[in-house]
């Protein structure tokens, strides 16, 4: 009886791994038929997107990305919030020992 489950577990695993291993060539699961995609999930392109060629670069923006005031703005609440996890995970482990 013991050889037997031996034997059993040997085999799901084989088939687990074989499985596995096999998956990776198939198809996506979300193309499935009895998977599918969700009813209110956007329809896919035909084509993936394009990449730029090698040396084309990217079209300039429009407007800056983030202005002298933001980026200042932001640079201080980053600090902030470091600070603020800095003295919260002191104040922890002093607290812990």
């Amino acid at each position: 009886m013991l050889v037997d489950r031996k034997t059993s577990a040997w085999a799901v695993a084989a088939l687990l791994l074989s499985t596995l291993t096999l998956g990776g060539c198939s198809s996506s699961i979300a193309d499935m038929p009895l998977v599918g995609t969700p009813a209110d999930a956007p329809v896919r392109p035909k084509e993936a997107g394009a990449y730029l060629p090698v040396n084309s670069l990217a079209p300039d923006r429009d407007e800056a990305a983030m202005s002298p005031e933001e980026r200042a703005k932001m640079q201080a609440e980053l600090l902030a919030a470091r600070d603020r996890q800095a003295s919260a995970a002191a104040a922890q482990n002093s607290a812990g020992k």
